[in-house]
């Protein structure tokens, strides 16, 4: 199993800001512009995301056991640009913060070995 399939940590540790035209339709948008909140004239944030203690409204998750994004094929580009650490080939101090943050292990090579299996 893909190690993002059981942490979800990223969602719920940084926020997802994110140029308006990704929630508009006409220029190709794909983002549900419901699931989003104005940050400003050019941005937009994920709701929950610009929380306290964030958490994006379209993560469904128990941490660190099970997750999924419920809108993973129109999520965000910031989120298809975040890799989990070493699954290509290299650390990803993003996922290793988040899911420090979360008092969850840092992946490792083998990790990605045993999905090769």
């Amino acid at each position: 199993m893909h190690p993002c399939l059981r942490c979800g940590a990223c969602c719920a540790t940084y926020r997802v800001s994110l140029h308006w035209s990704e929630a508009d339709p006409e220029l190709g948008g794909s983002v549900p512009e419901a699931l989003t909140e104005r940050l400003d004239a050019h941005r937009l944030a994920m709701r929950g995301t610009w929380e306290r203690q964030p958490r994006c409204i379209a993560l469904d998750a128990d941490i660190g056991t099970r997750s999924r994004c419920t809108i993973h094929p129109l999520r965000p580009s910031v989120c298809r640009e975040v890799d989990a650490s070493w699954e290509h080939g290299v650390a990803s101090a993003q996922c290793d913060k988040a899911r420090t943050a979360h008092g969850l292990p840092l992946l490792t090579p083998e990790d990605w070995s045993t999905l090769l299996r």
